[in-house]
């Protein structure tokens, strides 16, 4: 999933690095680049402290231009830093779903041609769609 970030800095100061759509979510670095990558870090960090606590974890859905339009955000630089969702607890929890028969057959033959498992494909399906949902 991508989440936006953005990035500010005051003179004499590092980056700092805000992640909207992630309430308490926020980073450093010395550099641009080096804020960006601690970006990702920090959002799967936050993500995983949340889960392990038991509070909500609410991710939001912005777009940059969208967020671009509110105060805090006028002079920030933007960025997407992508993070694999699937793999913040990722312990596998089994669950009884139906569906039709044909479905599942199309599944099981998507997922046999690219060598993964209909879980995975299922999970990333789920998260792909969440994403994209506003």
């Amino acid at each position: 999933m991508q989440f936006p970030i953005a990035i500010h800095k005051d003179e004499g100061s590092v980056y700092g690095v805000i992640v909207p759509d992630i309430l308490g979510c926020h980073s450093w670095g010395d550099t641009i680049d080096d804020a960006i990558k601690n970006a990702k870090d920090a959002i799967f960090d936050h993500l995983e402290l949340l889960l392990e606590s038991g509070e909500k974890v609410d991710i939001h859905h912005s777009k940059i231009e969208d967020l671009r339009k509110l105060e805090d955000y006028k002079e920030a630089t933007w960025a997407l830093v992508e993070v694999d969702l699937s793999k913040i607890d990722a312990k596998p929890e089994r669950v009884n779903i139906s569906m039709p028969r044909f479905i599942l057959s199309r599944i099981d033959d998507y997922v046999a041609a690219k060598h993964e498992t209909r879980s995975g494909f299922l999970a990333r399906a789920a998260l792909n769609e969440m994403a994209h949902e506003q």
